[in-house]
């Protein structure tokens, strides 16, 4: 049968109609003009790391893998989304996540998935699971052992996406980290040489487990032993020997007011006390009164590497302590143990 040429034409134009209304139906929002506004709407966020002393933004040179989970107004999860390459140490880096209109609850960790991480999170959350059901605890591989625990941080923020604008909403998630490290340090006080040897050191507390908003759960106590330990020369004698200090070094997890975790050091030789006191008087102890209105939480929360300095008489005993943070120092003379 032979076609006709107006016959062609209109095969051909109704060929070209149907592809057309094919695309279309593909995505409603597809710009079919470059001069039409995107139809895409969500959250557009920024992550920082300014709850430290310096009050300074140090997320893109301490962050190196992102979590984040987002909850509905109901707690419910509806998206999750991971990031660990590169790009976290972009000033500029901006997580987008296409949402429908909502209010939103974001909760993110900061070291959590990378592959040397000190932490996991059980269960870990699936769609529509609740936003109490997670909870982030150290690896038990890790308990009551001497490590140096992969940094942690967690961050919690609200959002609304509302079509109105018709773009994604900016939103900006502040971390805070949730590990801490603890160098403790033994001189004696007439110069004679010290060996970290002759002391064993740890340190008990029950923080290991935290819930969704950051806060401790109930855990078992557990004892945090040094990651690294040793001896260095500070100085030289008048005979020209050197002057040896002993150190010590914890990682842990975060420090709460509220919470009584204690220093013990004993001489190997007897398991005689050569130190033993509650940690958390003692690093709250050194906060100056430039922060004096400060509170005590927020204080252990910003701060994250301390020192701690004990003189020690002939017999190795505590005869004082000071406290180092930073450029500050508080000495506290021996109290009964």
């Amino acid at each position: 049968m032979k076609i006709s040429g107006i016959t062609k034409a209109l095969l051909s134009l109704a060929t070209i109609l149907i592809c057309a209304t094919g695309v279309v139906s593909l995505s409603s929002c597809d710009r079919l003009e470059e001069n039409l506004p995107e139809c895409e709407q969500g959250l557009r966020l920024r992550f920082t790391y300014t709850y430290n002393m310096e009050f300074a933004n140090a997320f893109p040179s301490q962050v190196d893998c992102l979590t984040l989970f987002i909850y509905n107004s109901e707690g419910k999860l509806v998206a999750t989304r991971t990031e660990t390459s590169s790009v976290l140490a972009n000033e500029n880096y901006r997580m987008t996540v296409t949402l429908p209109d909502g209010d939103y609850r974001l909760v993110a960790y900061g070291g959590l998935q990378c592959p040397q991480s000190s932490f996991e999170i059980k269960p870990y959350p699936s769609e529509n699971s609740s936003i109490s059901l997670p909870e982030v605890s150290l690896l038990p591989s890790l308990l009551e052992k001497g490590t140096l625990l992969h940094n942690l941080f967690y961050g919690y923020a609200t959002a609304t996406v509302t079509s109105e604008e018709n773009k994604y909403c900016e939103a900006t998630i502040d971390m805070m980290r949730d590990t801490n490290n603890l160098r403790i340090m033994l001189q004696n006080v007439n110069g004679s040489p010290i060996n970290d040897l002759d002391f064993n050191f740890s340190i008990t507390d029950n923080n290991t487990l935290m819930g969704w908003d950051n806060k401790l759960l109930p855990s078992p106590e557990v004892t945090y032993l040094p990651w690294n330990r040793g001896t260095l020369p500070v100085g030289v004698n008048a005979d020209g020997s050197d002057v040896l200090m002993a150190y010590a070094e914890f990682s842990m997890c975060r420090l709460m007011a509220d919470n009584d975790p204690y220093l013990l050091i004993t001489r190997s030789s007897d398991n005689h006390k050569v130190v033993s006191l509650p940690l958390i008087n003692y690093l709250l102890a050194q906060k100056s009164e430039v922060y004096a209105k400060m509170p005590a939480q927020e204080y252990l929360d910003r701060e994250h590497d301390w020192a701690m300095t004990f003189f020690l008489d002939s017999n190795r005993t505590w005869l004082y302590v000071e406290i180092l943070v930073g450029n500050w120092v508080v000495r506290i003379n021996n109290i009964d143990n």
